[in-house]
């Protein structure tokens, strides 16, 4: 088995892609009734998506699956109660890694468009549109989640080893 990856995100390149995914659900559907942000890594695309889609109509999905290093079981601690059956709604999240946070809001909203700006394997199949696929063993260090700090070349890392 592969060593994990590790994939740091800078604020720059996610508020880009989420904008890239906001120009492509405008192509895809044009207007929604509203985002549906899955709590916590939802929460910063969902805010950049809704400014570009001119959504005012926020709604949350909480979920609470990982901790800093691992994902767990996924426990449902609040329901999207405005989104029905997810009719015209948008459900945005940040990463689709195994795929199981969107499969229980499909089950929650099986009408509803459920995108991430990023994928993996597993969860490719439980979303509608992404932005950036991923391998299985990536771990993606969100902004929110990281301080600068100096890195150690790749090389000097397998060295170490």
């Amino acid at each position: 088995m592969s060593e994990a990856k590790d994939l740091p995100i800078s604020w720059e390149e996610f508020h880009r892609h989420s904008k890239v995914l906001a120009w492509r659900l405008l192509e895809q559907h044009g207007e929604w009734k509203g985002v549906i942000a899955i709590t916590r890594g939802g929460l910063v695309p969902a805010a950049i998506i809704a400014r570009e889609l001119d959504v005012r109509l926020i709604e949350t999905l909480c979920v609470a699956s990982y901790d800093h290093k691992d994902q767990g079981e996924a426990n449902i601690l609040k329901k999207a109660d405005l989104a029905g059956d997810g009719e015209g709604w948008l459900i945005i999240d940040d990463l689709a890694d195994t795929g199981k946070t969107a499969k229980i809001a499909r089950e929650l909203m099986p009408k509803a468009h459920i995108a991430t700006i990023y994928a993996k394997p597993e969860g490719l199949p439980t979303v509608d549109t992404f932005i950036m696929e991923v391998s299985q063993d990536t771990w993606i260090h969100f902004p929110w989640d990281v301080e600068l700090k100096f890195a150690q070349p790749l090389a000097d890392q397998k060295k170490a080893v």
